[in-house]
Parts: structure tokens; sequence; C-alpha cells
């Protein structure tokens, strides 16, 4: 044998790399913080596996389930919030079972590092009957990932894997294995299984809970569930990243370390239960393992001690169970840093300008959600992903078209393929009225700027297709479609005020790329001091690049600035001048 090959890897590039191993065929995911690196890893070994960008969790999800339907073994990732628009399929294909694995990869995030809410993947999967299985760290994630494909095939049915931010995003030594070359399953016609009917349904639902049971009683003997059996004083039952928290924390205590958290394995539970004097339950964010355990009648403490809500850590783990009182020093006193818009964002000159008519906007998933803080203060809500336009088709309904003419829907070009196609055909469909500006940037930039159906690539980076979104939006009925230079203000300004007047839908297209995707471009802008009269109308945007003087005058930060040229439009004293480079 060769010597065994060791790297270091996080944890999504670990799962990458199960998927590799385990001799998966098909990928489909759309891009979501934390689990979008997954694909991007996925990528290196695209001469064995096929991974695309999907326009959402739902589609990602259905084109995996048809490579498992075809014989394939198959994955489909997502963050949490993306399992809520993936569940149609999901809860069906629970039902239908499986002919070649089937993973869907879910990354959860406590304590809202980069999304709109904490909730618990395996609440989900529990209401859908579906297993999940959730590593501790990479070399886990890695292996974990096989075995749920032999245990997909083996009892007939999806899994989920559950993943963090903290583990997505954290590294640890792993060992690479060779590709296992799995052997396509023939694809036999069964309707029964395949075909969710009601009567079929009936037949499979009766199936499932059946292979649920049998998983159940395989999970008590699973080696992904594992007794560390050590001072008996306290044992604790857990999973995932908080088993770390509790080896550092406590590391005489006994530990049930469950890879399986869906379902549980009730003997194997009991039985630890039985040996140790105090039981506690260690589990981030609901307490899915400690109410089935209670309602088992095994004693054993959990939420009583601990949050619902955020990550763990060593420290409160100490606290909490030890009761240790821990003198750890202050954190520094640092300044506030809130979020904002890039310099050069074109969404900064979209918001400048609704702030100056004082309109309000119903807000959407992305960069763009940023003009909800000041200085432009112009998104007032925000929901999930397309719901911009639904929302503001809902205000219309209640309230009448006078009351949304001082209202748009602004919603970025990838969440408009994602989910907002849906909502603008609804307005249509439904006789409203209202403006809806659709924020192009040419890519999916919250998460790291992968591209879509609208921007002429795939995932593996072969060129193809490109969606026209003005085109769309005619062919959805939209009579008034109108594209727009975002920086050229007075024209955005002239346009929004025409089209936002209008008793009909219109369209805003503003087209222009994120000042991220072509680096080597850098027109530069400077200030001169003796010309600036310190009327602050260049700072109005919020441009981080723009910083005052002692004295009053502008400065603009060189590192900085990106010669979007917003600055210079906005000065009436010609005291900004463009000094490199040309404006875009």
């Amino acid at each position: 044998m060769g010597d065994i090959q060791r790297t270091i890897m996080l944890g999504n590039e670990a799962i990458a790399r199960g998927a590799y191993e385990a001799g998966v065929k098909v990928s489909a995911a759309y891009p979501g913080t934390p689990s979008t690196e997954i694909s991007e890893a996925l990528v290196q070994y695209k001469d064995a596996v096929y991974a695309e960008w999907s326009p959402n969790e739902k589609v990602a999800t259905e084109v995996a389930i048809g490579a498992s339907i075809a014989g394939v073994r198959a994955m489909a990732c997502m963050k949490h919030v993306g399992l809520n628009v993936a569940s149609d399929p999901m809860y069906t294909v629970s039902y239908m079972g499986v002919n070649a694995g089937l993973l869907l990869v879910v990354a959860d995030d406590p304590g809202l590092y980069s999304s709109q809410n904490e909730q618990d993947t395996r609440m989900v999967a529990r209401a859908a009957q579906v297993p999940v299985v959730e590593p501790s760290d990479s070399a886990e994630a890695k292996d974990f990932v096989k075995i749920a494909y032999e245990l997909s095939e083996q009892f007939d049915r999806p899994f989920i894997m559950r993943t963090t931010t903290r583990l997505a995003h954290s590294q640890g030594m792993l060992e690479l294995k060779p590709r296992e070359e799995v052997a396509d399953k023939e694809y036999v016609k069964d309707i029964r299984k395949t075909v969710m009917m009601p009567g079929n349904a009936k037949g499979r639902h009766v199936e499932i809970e059946k292979r649920n049971l049998e998983l159940a009683e395989a999970a008590n003997t699973l080696s992904i569930n594992r007794v560390e059996m050590n001072d008996t004083k306290i044992g604790v039952i857990t999973s995932g990243i908080p088993y770390m928290y509790v080896k550092e924390a406590l590391p005489d205590a006994s530990v049930l370390k469950l890879g399986m958290v869906n379902p549980l394995p009730k003997k194997l539970i009991a039985d630890f239960a039985s040996k140790v004097d105090t039981l506690y339950i260690v589990e981030e964010l609901d307490p899915v393992i400690e109410e089935q355990v209670k309602s088992w009648g095994i004693q054993c403490i959990g939420k009583e001690i601990f949050t619902v809500q955020g990550e763990y850590s060593a420290n409160m783990l100490r606290t909490a169970i030890l009761g240790e009182k821990l003198e750890l020093a202050k954190p520094a006193a640092a300044p506030m840093r809130p979020p904002i818009l890039c310099p050069g964002c074109p969404h900064r000159s979209a918001y400048y300008v609704l702030n100056k008519l004082k309109m309000h906007a119903a807000g959407d998933i992305g960069c763009y959600t940023l003009g909800a803080v000041a200085p432009l203060s112009v998104v007032d809500t925000t929901i999930c992903m397309g719901a911009s336009i639904s929302s503001l088709h809902g205000m219309e309904k209640a309230k009448g078209k006078e009351y949304i003419k001082n209202w748009v829907a602004v919603i970025g070009d990838s969440t408009f393929l994602h989910t907002g196609v849906n909502s603008l055909m609804n307005m249509i469909y439904n006789k409203s009225t209202g403006t809806v500006m659709i924020l192009d940037n040419s890519t999916t930039g919250m998460t790291g700027h992968q591209d879509h159906a609208a921007t002429g690539k795939t995932l593996q980076g072969d060129p193809t297709n490109a969606v026209c979104i003005p085109d769309l939006c005619r062919a959805l009925g939209v009579k008034n479609v109108v594209e727009v230079n975002v920086f050229d203000i007075a024209l955005l300004e002239k346009t929004i005020r025409e089209e936002t007047a209008k008793d009909e839908v219109s369209v805003i297209i503003t087209k222009s790329p994120c000042v991220l995707l072509d680096k080597s471009k850098k027109p530069l802008y400077t200030a001169h001091a003796d010309k600036c009269k310190k009327c602050g109308m260049c700072m109005k945007p919020g441009c981080p690049a723009m910083t005052k003087r002692e004295d009053g005058t502008i400065l603009i930060d060189d590192t900085m600035c990106t010669g979007c040229g917003l600055c210079k439009s906005l000065c009436k004293f010609d005291a900004i001048e463009l000094v490199s480079g040309g404006a875009k």
C-alpha cells in the first residue's frame, strides 16, 4: 500500500471530497452562505461529477431526485432557508424513497451570521420523516457523506446531512481516498413507487414508516453513534459541532456522540442514561433530541440551562454545567462597524435616488438589503427570496394603486430568477399596478459572485445561453420595461418618477455590473479641497471611500475608490475630478 495522503480542508471542501469519493455523479445547488463553497469545491472533480447552479433550491432538489431515479448517486446542497424552498419535493421524495443514493446537504446558521432566521433543519427533517446525519469536523463531514449514501440505498431513504456555519468554514485534517466507482442502478418502471398520486402515496406512507422503524433500530448499532465512557457523574448526549465544545469543557465526562440525529437510537440512549448520574443534552438551537429523550421518561437537563439561540461555546458549558465563574477579559471597545455597500456598488446609486424621491422599497434577499440602513434608509421590508414583488402586490390589493405610488419593489437579478419571476407573473395575472426595480449587477453577489441563468456561464465554467431578463419580463406581459444605467442619476430619477406614476405594472432594470467582478479596472477620483464648498452632497450616498478632512472638505480614499463617478455627478462645484482610468 502507498502512503496515506492527508490534507487540511474546510468542512465544505470535505463534503465535496466526500461526494467525489462516494461516487456521486450529479450535484445541483443554489448558492447560499454557509453552503456555497460545497459546489464551488466540487467543480474541481468535474471530470467525474456533473455540478450545476440551479435557479433555486426546489429545482436543485428535483434535479437530484431525477438523477437518483435514473440510477446514479446524486446530491443537492443549500442553506437552511433554502430547504423551505425545497420542502415540496423533499416531503414527497421521503415517501418515494430512492433508486440510487440521494443526499441533501443543508447548512444551518446558528448565530445568524448570514441569514434571516435560525431555523433548525432537524425539525423540518422530523416533520418530513427524512433521516439526518450530523458530522462534527471535516474528517467526519467527508466520511459521513459516504455513510449516508450507503444507508440511503440500504434503507431506501433520502438522507439529509446537517452542517452549520462553524463546521462549513472551519478546517480539519482528513485522509484522501480514491473515488468509489459505484455502478449505476438499473431503472425499473414502478409507478407505485414513483408516481405519488393519493392511492400510491398511501401505500408508500406505510412502507416508509416500516423503513423508519428499521433504521431507528439499526441506529442503535451504527458506528457513527458512539459511546465514550469516562467518569459517570456527568453524562452528555450531543452531536455536531457542540461535541467539540463538550470535549473541551468536560474532558472527563461520559459522552454519547450521535452521528445520526434522526431517527434517534432509543435503546442506546436509554442504556447510556442508565449508567450516568446526571444526564445533559447539549444541542444548538431547538431541543430536538431533548424533547424526544424526555418523552421516553428519561430524566435529563437541557434547555433549562442552555439557550435556544445562537452558537454554544466551551465557556458556556463550563458556566452552565460546572458552575464555574470565569474571569474573562472584556472585549476591546472596537468602534461599531455596521454593514455597508462596497465603494462603487451600483445599488448605492439606485438607493440614493430612491431616498431623494422619498420612496419606500419592499426589499429582498441580497446585497441590496443593505439599503435598509443609514444613510440610504430606503428598504422597509425583507422577508425571503422573491417576497419584494409579492408583498408589494399585497400592499396594492390592500390599500389600492394610489397607496403604492411612492413604493417600489427592489430585487436582484439572481433573486429575480430564483423566485421573483413567479411573483411578477402574479402581478400581471391579477391585474396589479406598481413598479419593480431589478437591480441587475450580473452576478449572485451576496454569496461571493456565483453565476446564474442570466450570466452566460455555468458553474463548471462553460459558456451557455444567457436568459434575457428584459425579454423575460415582456414575455410575462409587462408592457413597461425600461433599462437604465444606474449611474445616470438624472435619467434614473426621471424614469422612477414616470414609471411609479403609471397605473400599470412597470419594471425598471438597472443594468450595472458589480464593481468587484472586474478587478483589473480602477478609475480613480480625487477631491480638490480648494474647490470644495463643504455642502455634503457627495456624502449623502454613504460611500465608505468618502471622508472629511478636519476643515470639513472632502477626501477620497484612493485605496477604496473604484471610480463609479457617483460623487462627481452630485458635485455642482467641479471639486471632484477623474484622475486615472475612465468612468463607467
